[in-house]
C-alpha cells in the first residue's frame, strides 16, 4: 500500500479519513502536522505491535466497541470492528480521524474531494457521534470523551 494514500470510508462511529501518513492528514484537516491522530488497527495481533495493554485493561480493550484507548506510552489506538472490518484486513491498520475539516461538521462533497480512493458499503457515509476514549493507566481508566 502506497503510505500516502488517503481514503475516505465509514468507520465504526462515523466517516472518516484513513491514511498511513499521519501528516498528511492534519495538512487536509487544517491542523498542525505533528498533532496527534488514533491508528485504528485490524486485530490484537497488529495492535500489540504498538503499545502494550496494561494487564488490568486487557478484557477492556479486547471487548470494547467503538472505543479509543490512549495508552501509557501515548499512542491512541482503536481496534476495528463491524462492516468496514473486511478493508482493515487488507491493510491491517492506518491512522483515522474523522472526514471533516477542524471542528466543523461533515461536508461529503469536501470529504470526497480529499480522499484519493473513496471506500463505501452498504450503509454509504454519513456523521454520528465519535468514538469513546479512554486514558489508560497501570490500574485506572479515565473517560476522556
Amino acid at each position: 500500500m502506497n503510505k500516502s494514500l488517503v481514503f475516505l470510508a465509514q468507520t465504526d462511529t462515523t466517516a472518516g479519513l484513513l491514511s498511513r501518513d499521519k501528516r498528511r492528514l492534519n495538512e487536509i484537516k487544517g491542523r498542525e502536522a505533528d498533532q496527534k491522530v488514533i491508528r485504528a488497527v485490524c486485530d490484537l495481533a497488529t495492535l500489540k505491535t504498538f503499545v502494550r495493554v496494561p494487564i488490568a485493561h486487557r478484557n477492556r480493550v479486547r471487548r470494547a466497541k467503538k472505543t479509543s484507548f490512549i495508552y501509557p506510552n501515548g499512542e491512541a489506538l482503536r481496534l476495528i470492528f463491524g462492516d468496514h472490518g473486511s478493508f482493515f484486513e487488507t491493510i491491517k491498520w492506518a491512522y483515522s480521524t474523522s472526514a471533516n475539516r477542524n471542528k466543523e461538521p461533515f461536508d461529503e462533497e469536501w470529504a470526497r474531494a480529499q480522499a484519493d480512493a473513496i471506500v463505501t458499503d452498504r450503509r454509504g457515509l454519513f456523521e454520528s457521534a465519535p468514538s469513546k476514549m479512554y486514558r489508560l493507566g497501570k490500574m485506572r481508566a479515565k473517560k476522556v470523551r
